[in-house]
């Protein structure tokens, strides 16, 4: 197994963690149950851990998708850029719930406040998300990409000039 198919297995989860954790947060905070809130502070928690290895692992990705063709150093750069900022935020989000857990397990009086500056940060992580994982799958995704019909075009042309090429010979 090489880093490639580490940063595919890691990656995943801080973006569906983060998306699924913000369901529970706001449940918990909605009926009032500080144990769903503690269950949506743990999937943060684990997502910032699993944030933490996409982010260790990611170098080694790029190192050995950075030559293969249609693939440019400008995506790359694009996704490592957007995937720094996201692991902040998921930090960031990573330590407010675990205040969140001490706060609520010591029936502190500003738990409330940690749950709705948690519930703020994960929206902004959850919108991140979004843009990280676009930004990802734009990387062997051609098809997903902006410019997805030139793409697939030049791809096609590609292939009709190399096909025109083995019959001449």
């Amino acid at each position: 197994m090489n880093e490639a198919h580490l940063h595919l297995l890691v990656n995943h989860y801080p973006i569906v963690g983060t998306i699924l954790g913000l369901g529970v947060l706001m449940a918990g905070m909605i009926i009032k149950k500080d144990s769903v809130k503690n269950t949506a502070y743990v999937l943060f928690v684990i997502g910032a851990l699993f944030a933490y290895a996409s982010m260790a692992t990611g170098e080694g990705a790029e190192k050995l998708v950075e030559d293969m063709p249609n693939i440019g150093d400008e995506i790359i750069h694009k996704h490592e850029e957007m995937s720094e900022n996201f692991a902040v935020v998921m930090y960031i989000l990573g330590f407010c719930s675990l205040l969140g857990i001490y706060f609520d397990y010591k029936n502190h009086v500003k738990s409330k406040l940690v749950a709705a500056i948690t519930l703020i940060i994960a929206i902004v992580s959850v919108i991140f998300a979004l843009y990280v994982g676009t930004s990802g799958g734009e990387i062997r995704h051609t098809e997903i990409r902006d410019n997805a019909t030139q793409t697939i075009g030049t791809e096609k042309n590609n292939a009709a000039i190399e096909q025109g090429e083995k019959e001449k010979d």
